[in-house]
């Protein structure tokens, strides 16, 4: 027979009433056989458990402890790429920062006066092989004559240019190192409208490892810079100078674009945009294995716009186009006639009005094919057939 009573004391001039139960003897036999038959059948399949299994056959995969930054990296780079989990702005950050480089550049400029002064710039870069390759911006190491790379670690190397393609603003750089943190990449094809989307750059050219979110706003979105007209993906991260050649990155931890921000791009309005990572990886593999990028024409010549009167003036013509700016020595369009101060009124039946228009007019093209291109010179008109080179660099 099993009891209980109840103990009443007084706390703080309060009741307090209490059930403790009694047991007999008997009961308590009874309770300690059940309490060691429990304890046993626990114990057994503790033990299965340990062993990697149960009766049923069903696997258990041991938890791993990660005690080191490098397993940790290991595992999110495991779980970002194969498994597809998504992972919070923190993680991509601490992630991808090793992959993220600053840049900077010297450029000896010749002025008026023919003196000669530097002039400092600055950018970003992506790791994408342990062994030193990065990509950046062409834009960013354009004339460099010294091109300096920083690491998170705060190691510096001068790096080496391996090739540039102006086209799609991408270009390779060479730092004798080792043991580095590559991106992971991506598939910018797979990208949808409202993906989470993450820059991490050297905005200003000194605030480097900056990061910054947003979503993927466009896709494909046409953007002219420079003349030449670029397919990106527009974020609205925040972009900014110095941003430029720095890392776009998904919820995964994976590489999707390479950062471009541009001020001189009128078409911008405060808008981030990025070379999507497919056409990024396409061409620095090109430029890995050839130096530059097989099938781009040239044409020979440079080209500027005189959008103003007061720039017309400038260069002494009246009216307002494109114009040749230079020849290069030995190139066809030297054999083929053309001079610098030549008005571009017209590519085969297609107007030129601006650099832009010209070079989407140049694109319909290959290497070799023989183009008719119609100038203004001294107040006359022309035509003259130019065969397109393959653009090398020199």
């Amino acid at each position: 027979m099993t009891f209980c009573y109840f103990i009443e004391r007084i706390y703080g001039g309060v009741k307090v009433r209490r059930r403790r139960f009694l047991i007999t003897a008997k009961s308590a036999a009874i309770v300690l056989t059940i309490c060691i038959t429990i304890s046993s059948m626990l114990g057994y399949a503790g033990g299965l458990a340990t062993a990697g299994y149960f009766s049923n056959g069903i696997d258990i995969t041991p938890q791993v402890s990660l005690n080191t930054k490098a397993d940790q990296t290991a595992l999110l780079t495991t779980t970002a790429s194969s498994a597809g989990s998504k992972l919070s702005t923190a993680e991509v950050a601490a992630l991808t920062a090793d992959s993220v480089v600053e840049i900077r550049t010297e450029t000896v400029t010749t002025d008026s006066w023919m003196q000669q002064y530097v002039t400092n710039g600055a950018g970003s870069g992506v790791i994408v092989s342990s062994d030193g390759y990065l990509v950046t911006n062409n834009h960013v190491i354009d004339g460099a004559n010294k091109i300096t790379v920083r690491l998170k670690n705060e190691k510096t190397y001068t790096a080496t240019l391996i090739g540039t393609d102006s086209k799609t603003d991408v270009a390779l750089l060479k730092i004798d190192a080792s043991g580095l943190t590559a991106a992971v990449l991506g598939d910018s094809e797979g990208l949808e409208v409202g993906d989470t989307a993450i820059a991490i750059g050297n905005p200003l050219g000194q605030l480097g490892g900056t990061v910054t979110q947003g979503i993927i706003s466009a896709l494909d979105r046409a953007l002219s810079i420079d003349g030449k007209t670029m397919s990106l993906l527009q974020t609205d991260a925040a972009i900014n100078p110095g941003n430029s050649g720095g890392g776009l990155f998904n919820d995964r931890g994976q590489l999707i674009g390479i950062v471009v921000a541009k001020s001189s791009g009128s078409d911008v309005e405060g808008l981030g945009f990025a070379i999507p990572i497919n056409v990024a990886k396409a061409v620095a593999s090109e430029l890995m294995e050839n130096g530059y990028v097989k099938g781009r024409i040239e044409t020979g010549m440079s080209f500027i716009d005189l959008t103003t009167a007061q720039k017309a003036l400038l260069y002494g013509v009246r009216q307002l186009g494109v114009y040749v700016q230079s020849v290069a020595s030995g190139s066809n369009a030297e054999s083929a006639g053309f001079r610098a101060g030549d008005m571009i009124v017209s590519v085969g039946d297609t107007k030129i009005t601006s650099t832009t228009g010209l070079s989407q007019a140049l694109e319909k093209y290959s290497v070799g094919d023989t183009v008719t291109i119609t100038v203004m010179r001294n107040g006359s008109t022309g035509q003259l057939p130019l065969t397109l080179q393959e653009h090398k660099p020199s």
